[in-house]
């Protein structure tokens, strides 16, 4: 199959030269005279290279790359800018996400070697993407294979079980576990990176979710002497999103915060906050360990762990963010080291 090229710029003899020249090299040459028309093509079949001129009316060549950087469902797709700017005025495309520029005149030969570059660059990334897709599907099914066969070793399918081995059983069904839930939270991460994942926007009660989600919970808090408490306003409204991935969200920042917290308490409240927006609000509080100013600008990129023997893989709340983020909410925390932290996920309505 042809790689598919999608050609924007406002003058047409221009878009007839670059399309002229790139089907000769055996490509699909698609045209838009405007960035409105462009992300319109882009929405309903994106291309795997963009060329887009800086200098267009309405909407330059800036704003397109801007908006397709920022699109949550696009697989990447390097851009070329065309421009006939110096250089110091190409930094800002360059810092909004675009991958190469050219100058005007275009010299033909310059431009199919810069495409030829490109499309290698994203044939690079879309194998990386696949291998990384089948490596985590493919781990998973040994990891479930070896949790049912522990399960079975525990509980003495094939022989007597001693007390010893039972928790050398358990330990090992517990690293299993996590190693699993590390897999599919990378898996996921990827998936909402690429924006592939598909969400079910249905109305529910958010109340309901988290009342399930404290009782789950409330045998970790007691074990550790904790008080976990839900306090919501009353009348609260439905919100509309995915039921399940907002459990995971907040099953993550309600299990957290009684992990990082020895001594006090872990409150979560949701009401409705009627400001510039309206918002439904659920915010988790907690006595805990709290973190620095450092910390907490960092707390929600991808991989970043903790320097606290209990911080995990640093997947968790980048894929918090993620799902909130497709939900078109925001995420965020305020805290002080030894005095606790306080998680707020706001939704508009």
């Amino acid at each position: 199959m042809n790689n598919y090229v999608l050609a924007i710029d406002d003058i047409y003899d221009n878009l007839l030269l670059i399309q002229l020249a790139l089907e000769q090299e055996g490509y699909s040459v698609v045209l838009a005279d405007s960035g409105q028309k462009a992300l319109k093509i882009i929405d309903q079949h994106p291309p795997d290279l963009i060329l887009v001129d800086v200098m267009m009316p309405e909407m330059d060549g800036y704003e397109v790359t801007r908006r397709v950087r920022q699109h949550p469902h696009l697989p990447y797709i390097p851009i070329l800018l065309i421009t006939a700017h110096e250089k110091p005025s190409l930094i800002e495309g360059l810092d909004l996400g675009a991958d190469e520029f050219i100058r005007k005149p275009i010299k033909l030969d310059e431009l199919k070697a810069r495409v030829r570059s490109l499309l290698r660059l994203k044939e690079t990334m879309d194998q990386r993407d696949n291998f990384v897709s089948c490596l985590t599907h493919d781990l998973r099914t040994p990891l479930v294979a070896m949790d049912r066969m522990l399960q079975l070793l525990k509980q003495g399918t094939f022989g007597v079980v001693s007390p010893e081995m039972k928790e050398a059983f358990k330990a090992m069904m517990n690293n299993n576990k996590n190693l699993l839930q590390m897999l599919n939270n990378l898996l996921d991460v990827h998936c909402y990176d690429l924006g592939h994942k598909n969400l079910s926007f249905i109305a529910f009660d958010l109340q309901e979710l988290l009342t399930e989600i404290i009782q789950e919970l409330l045998c970790l808090a007691e074990e550790k002497g904790l008080n976990l408490e839900l306090n919501c306003c009353e009348n609260l409204p439905e919100i509309k999103g995915d039921r399940l991935e907002l459990r995971r969200v907040f099953m993550n920042l309600i299990s957290n915060a009684i992990k990082f917290t020895d001594t006090g308490e872990v409150i979560v409240r949701c009401f409705v906050k009627d400001d510039y927006v309206r918002l439904l609000i659920v915010e988790v509080q907690d006595t805990g360990i709290g973190m620095s100013p450092e910390t907490q600008l960092e707390i929600f990129q991808r991989f970043r762990q903790g320097n606290h023997k209990r911080s995990g893989q640093g997947l968790g709340l980048y894929l918090c963010q993620k799902i909130i983020e497709a939900h078109e909410a925001t995420i965020n925390v305020t805290s002080k080291l030894n005095q606790g932290s306080l998680f707020r996920v706001s939704f508009p309505l």
